[in-house]
């Protein structure tokens, strides 16, 4: 099994509200920052320009569940599952994105990666809260 670290955020917004933004790719560069710099759909693909090159995206299809996976891959490289997901918590939400640290990642750049979406979740956070 690989290591494993849950990172999340308190939202002051209905889940289905946060939900329905974070599904939507196009709004990826108003919040996930440390990723994104700009979206664009090519043919039937969702393809994020990064600081590392161009990425796919693909999520999971639309539910009711709060259930926003999604699949990434750099390049020509293998799609890799980032498992994200809303929860109710009263008036608001629960955002939980987990991250897995792969055999060859070394540590300090696996906490750089959980550094990197604690920044993106407040971002959201801030960006829905306004």
């Amino acid at each position: 099994m690989f290591e494993a670290k849950t990172v999340s955020v308190t939202i002051n917004r209905p889940m289905e509200e946060v939900y329905r933004f974070v599904h939507e790719p196009m709004n990826l560069p108003a919040w996930a920052k440390s990723f994104c710099l700009s979206v664009a759909k090519k043919d039937d693909e969702w393809v994020v320009e990064t600081e590392d090159g161009p990425a796919t995206i693909r999520f999971v299809d639309d539910n009711s569940y709060g259930v926003l996976d999604h699949y990434v891959a750099m390049g020509e490289g293998a799609e890799i599952l980032n498992p994200m997901r809303v929860i109710h918590n009263g008036p608001g939400c629960e955002v939980l994105f987990t991250l897995f640290r792969l055999p060859e990642v070394p540590e300090d750049h696996f906490m750089l990666d959980a550094a990197m979406v604690a920044n993106d979740l407040q971002m959201l956070k801030e960006t829905l809260e306004l």
